[in-house]
C-alpha cells in the first residue's frame, strides 16, 4: 500500500538518478514494503536528458514517476507540483544530487505516524549533524546567514529553516498549498510561515554529503529568490511581489538613465537629443537584463536569439507605458489636477501597463 512520496527537483541530474533510486530502496523497502513508496522527479526540462532518464527506469520500475516541466522553473514551484500529484498520504521533498541521506526517511515516517510531529525536518545544524564531507566552508557561511534571517522575519525557530530536506503530511500541505507562493529557493519556509496553525516540527541531524554529479540548482538567480521569497511572506500580500520586483528594477532604471545622460550630455559634450536617446536605450536594456535575471527567473529567455526578440519586445511595451504615462499625466492636468500628483499617476498607470505587457508578451509562454 502506498504510504509515501519522495518528491525530487531536478536539473540536469541524469547521472544521479539509478543510484538514487538503489538508495531509496535500500533505505525503504524493509521499513515500508517494496510498494510502499514512489519516487517523483520533478524536471525543469533539463537538457542532459533528465527526464528521459528517469523515463527509462519507469519501465523496470513503476515506483519511478516523472513530471517533465516546460516553460518553466523554479525549486519550490517544482516541489509544490510533485507534492499534489501523489496519492500518498505522507509527502518527502529531497535533493536528487545525494546529498540528502535516504536513511533517515523511515524515522521521519515514524515521528508523522506516531503524531509527535506534523513535519519533519533534517537539519544541517542541528546536534549531531555535519558538513565535513560538503567541505565549503564559505557556503556554509552563507547557509548560516540564511537561516539567521529567516528566523528573524519569519519567526520560525528552526535551526535550519532553510533545509530542502523535509517530510508532512499530504492533508498538511493541501490545506496550505493554494496560499503558497511557490517563490524562493526553499519550499519549508514558505510552508511554515504560510500555515495558519502552528506546525509542531522535529529536526533530525543530518550528514550533509558532497554533491555527486549535476549542477547545483543555487544560482544567482535563486539565491536572489531567497530574498524575494521572504519579501512575499512579509509584504507580499500588500503588493504583488513580481510586480514589486518589476517596480524597484524600473526605479533602478531611472538611475541608469540620469547618470548615462549626465556621462554624455554634461560631461562628454553631446547634444541633449543624443544623449537622452543613448539613455533610454541604456535604461530600457539594464530593466530587461536585470527583469530577465530576477523578476522573471522562472521564465528567463536564454539563448541570444530569444533575449534579441524579448529585448526588441520589452523596448516595444516601454514605449507603450510612455504613451500612457504622459496620456494620463496630461489628461489630470488639464482637469486641474496638481502635475506632481498628475506625474506620479502617470508613472504609475506607465509601470502596470509595462508590467502587464511584458509579462504577457515578453516572458509570457504560448
Amino acid at each position: 500500500m502506498l504510504k509515501l512520496a519522495i518528491i525530487l527537483p531536478t536539473l540536469n541530474e541524469r547521472d544521479n538518478l539509478a543510484p538514487l533510486v538503489r538508495r531509496l530502496a535500500d533505505a525503504l523497502d524493509g521499513p515500508l514494503g517494496a510498494d510502499g513508496w514512489e519516487a517523483i522527479f520533478v524536471d525543469d526540462n533539463s537538457q542532459d536528458g533528465t527526464a528521459e532518464e528517469a523515463r527509462t527506469l519507469s519501465c523496470t520500475d513503476s515506483r519511478v514517476r516523472v513530471i517533465q516541466r516546460i516553460g518553466r522553473r523554479g525549486l519550490a514551484s517544482a516541489a509544490i507540483e510533485g507534492m499534489m500529484a501523489t496519492a500518498a498520504p505522507l509527502l518527502a521533498v529531497m535533493d536528487a544530487d545525494h546529498q540528502h541521506d535516504p536513511a533517515l526517511l523511515p524515522q521521519m515516517v515514524a515521528a508523522l505516524e506516531s503524531g509527535e510531529a506534523d513535519v519533519c525536518v533534517a537539519s544541517r545544524f542541528a546536534p549531531g549533524a555535519s558538513m565535513a564531507e560538503w567541505n565549503q566552508p564559505t557556503r556554509e557561511k552563507q547557509s548560516e546567514l540564511a537561516n539567521r534571517i529567516a528566523r528573524r522575519l519569519t519567526g520560525v525557530t528552526l535551526t535550519d529553516p532553510m533545509s530542502g530536506y523535509f517530510m508532512l503530511r499530504a492533508a498538511t500541505l493541501r490545506v496550505i498549498a493554494p496560499k503558497l507562493s511557490g517563490i524562493g529557493f526553499k519550499i519549508l519556509l514558505d510552508i511554515l510561515a504560510t500555515s495558519d496553525t502552528r506546525l509542531t516540527v522535529r529536526e533530525f541531524p543530518l550528514a550533509f554529503a558532497a554533491r555527486a554529479s549535476g549542477e547545483s540548482k543555487l544560482d544567482q538567480a535563486i539565491a536572489f529568490e531567497f530574498l524575494v521569497g521572504l519579501y512575499d511572506k512579509t509584504l507580499g500580500r500588500f503588493i504583488p511581489t513580481r510586480f514589486a520586483l518589476f517596480g524597484t528594477i524600473g526605479a533602478m532604471g531611472v538611475v541608469v538613465h540620469l547618470a548615462v545622460l549626465a556621462t554624455l550630455f554634461r560631461w562628454m559634450g553631446t547634444s541633449f537629443i543624443v544623449g537622452q536617446i543613448s539613455a533610454v536605450i541604456a535604461a530600457m536594456t539594464f530593466n530587461f537584463i536585470l527583469n530577465n535575471e530576477l523578476t522573471y527567473a522562472d521564465k528567463r529567455l536564454k539563448h541570444f536569439g530569444e533575449l534579441l526578440v524579448g529585448w526588441g519586445k520589452f523596448c516595444l511595451t516601454c514605449l507603450i507605458g510612455a504613451f500612457a504615462n504622459v496620456g494620463v499625466a496630461e489628461a489630470l492636468v488639464d482637469r486641474g489636477v496638481h502635475w506632481v500628483v498628475a506625474a506620479m499617476a502617470g508613472i504609475i498607470i506607465g509601470s502596470v501597463w509595462n508590467y502587464a505587457l511584458s509579462s504577457r508578451f515578453v516572458w509570457g509562454r504560448f
